[in-house]
């Protein structure tokens, strides 16, 4: 069984994991992450809390005749964004819920 002094330590450090856990995931949400389609045609920048806040489409990557090619681009460009920014979320958070069972 617990004494009190061990349960306030425990609430204590949980208490400061929390605070580092939110600052980091405030830094996170200021960065900002770039997908990118084949060959740079498409690119979507994503902030770290997955917010789109850019998307830059190359002329040249305009056919009328084959929109269903731009569309593929833009999933490709949105997709690695998204990914990018799930990746370092994981690599920046992910430690405080490791081992969880989460």
């Amino acid at each position: 069984m617990m004494n009190g002094m061990n349960m306030q330590q425990m609430v204590k450090q949980a208490k400061e994991m929390q605070k580092k856990m939110m600052a980091e995931h405030e830094e996170l949400a200021k960065q900002q992450f770039v997908g990118q389609a084949p060959d740079g045609m498409v690119t979507a920048t994503f902030t770290g809390d997955n917010k789109l806040v850019d998307l830059k489409i190359k002329p040249e990557a305009v056919d009328p005749d084959d929109i269903d090619m731009l569309s593929d681009l833009v999933l490709a460009a949105v997709n690695d964004g998204m990914k990018k920014v799930n990746d370092a979320t994981q690599s920046t958070l992910g430690k405080y819920t490791r081992g969880l069972g989460m």
